[in-house]
Parts: structure tokens; sequence; C-alpha cells
């Protein structure tokens, strides 16, 4: 199978693509810059930004299944405010939509996130749940994956959090109760590639996470403790928080602002893990603690 890898030389990406060739595909990365990213030895390089349509559409003919996973993280705030998101996520959806359908491509994996909602809370989600609206009501036999955050050698998880969320006293928004489901790259990547094998996932929604569901408290604890150090964590009223991260907006270089703060107000957790579609028992994922312990 010809697989067109949107957005496939990030973290996700690149895993992916590694695991797609391991399955004896054909695999295109689609990036903005190609040449200067990483990609797995045997993979073909296109130059193209999903804002811009005519630097994408010709990347599609003759493919088969297309993987949109271009993406901006919900951890860092975009440089272009909150419109970024659906100038990227939005926007870069619809044109790879639009590519995909007048290039008769037959699939079209589309990577969203937990909760996404067209109406939801924050930019992020919001976004995502329009892109989702735009794939499901497009011609192509679709997938959609909405995966809680993702943890590995190169992921932004944990490097965030360490920034978050400091050594010995530790300030977190409510105490740090947001709950997460944190899932390995190695355990990720199979199940991603496994999907586009099977045609009873087309149609599907998928919500993926990890074995565990850890407050964001003792996802930091459980990174400075395997880096020798303690963590003391000192809760901040998150209406105190609220204001402080609405000021970082208007402050060049802050990682965190409004949309981040509001994202700290639910969970980020599968309703039902659905690694149990793909024969994966969450027994055999590897948490994050066992992660850490490796490094």
């Amino acid at each position: 199978m010809k697989v067109l890898v949107v957005g496939g030389s990030g973290f996700i990406g690149t895993a992916l693509c590694e695991e797609l060739l391991a399955h004896g595909h054909d695999v295109t990365v689609l990036s903005r810059h190609p040449n200067e990213d990483g990609v797995p030895e045997g993979v073909e390089t296109v130059s193209g930004d999903v804002t811009d349509y005519g630097s994408i559409a010709g990347a599609f003919e003759g493919q088969d299944a297309v993987v949109n996973l271009v993406s901006l993280s919900p951890l860092f705030k975009p440089k272009g405010g909150d419109r970024t998101h659906f100038d990227v996520h939005l926007g870069g959806t619809e044109n790879a939509v639009r590519a995909a359908e007048e290039n008769a491509v037959r699939t079209f994996f589309q990577m969203s996130a937990l909760g996404a909602d067209p109406n939801g809370p924050t930019a992020y989600i919001k976004a995502k749940g329009q892109a989702e609206k735009v794939v499901k009501e497009s011609a192509l036999d679709w997938i959609v994956f909405r995966p809680s955050v993702v943890f590995g050698d190169g992921g932004e998880f944990v490097p965030f959090t360490r920034k978050l969320a400091p050594p010995y006293v530790t300030p977190l928004p409510g105490g740090g109760k947001t709950r997460f489901q944190p899932i390995w790259i190695g355990d990720l990547a199979p199940i991603l590639a496994d999907a586009l094998e099977d045609d009873r996932h087309v149609g599907q929604v998928y919500e993926i996470g990890g074995p565990e569901r850890l407050t964001l408290a003792e996802v930091a604890r459980q990174i400075h403790e395997a880096e020798g150090r303690s963590v003391n964590v000192v809760p901040v009223p998150m209406s105190l928080a609220g204001i402080g991260l609405t000021v970082a907006d208007r402050v060049p270089g802050s990682p965190m602002g409004s949309d981040q703060y509001r994202s700290l107000k639910f969970d980020n957790t599968t309703n039902h893990n659905d690694v149990d579609t793909f024969g994966v028992s969450e027994r055999e994922m590897k948490t994050l603690r066992e992660y850490l312990g490796e490094k």
C-alpha cells in the first residue's frame, strides 16, 4: 500500500513511518521542510504546507491512504495565538481532505485529540473537533484516532512537565489534579499502522490511552523522582492560575497562556480505552514509570 504521512517528520510520524516500512508499505512524508527533518531511511519526502493547498495537492496523487498527523501541540502556546489552531488543524485538514478526494485516495486517517468538540472549551479542542467534522462529512473512507498524551524519546510531554512543574517546591494549578493517560509511542505506533490495514476500522472513532490514569502531580513526581529529585506540590487556586496565564498570553516567549489554563480544567483520559480493539491489553503496555526507569 502507498501511504502518505502528512506531518510525518515529527515525533509520532517518525515512529509511524518506521512501523509502516516494517509492514512493507511504500511511505512518503509530506512536511514543510523534509530535507531538514530526520525521516527513516527508505521513506520518500516531499515539501508542502497544509495551509497552502497548491503546495500539497500533487503529493496525494497515486496514494492509497493518507495519514494526517499535522498538529500544533496543546501544551505550548502558538506564536500566532489561538487563531493558529484553526488555520492548521481545521484549514489544514480541509486542504488535505480536498486533495485526497480529488486524487481518489481511498482511506483517510485523522489524528485528533481526546475531547475533540466543535464547541469545546479550548481553541485546540474546538479546532480538532471541527476538523473531525470535515473528515466525517467527506467522501473518503475515514478513521479517527483520539490519543491521550504520548511519551517517548523525542516527545515533548516529559520535557514540558519538567518545565511546568519544577522539582522541590512545585506550584501547580489546582494542585495538579488534572488527569492524563500517557501512552508510550512504542505502543501507539503499531496500533496506528494496524488500523490502516483492516477495513473494519473504517468509519470508527477510537479513544486511545496508556495503562494508567495519572494526575499532573503524579506525573511530575515520577519524572523528578526518576532523576533523584523530590517534589512538594503547592496548590495554586485555579482562579489565580487563570489570571496569571491570561496575562501570559501577552508575554513573548511564555510557553503557556489562557488556552492552556482552560485545558487543565478537564481530564485527558479515555471513556473506554480502545486499545483492546487492536488486541492490546493495558497490562502489556509500558507505563511512564517503566519508561523513566530505563533512561
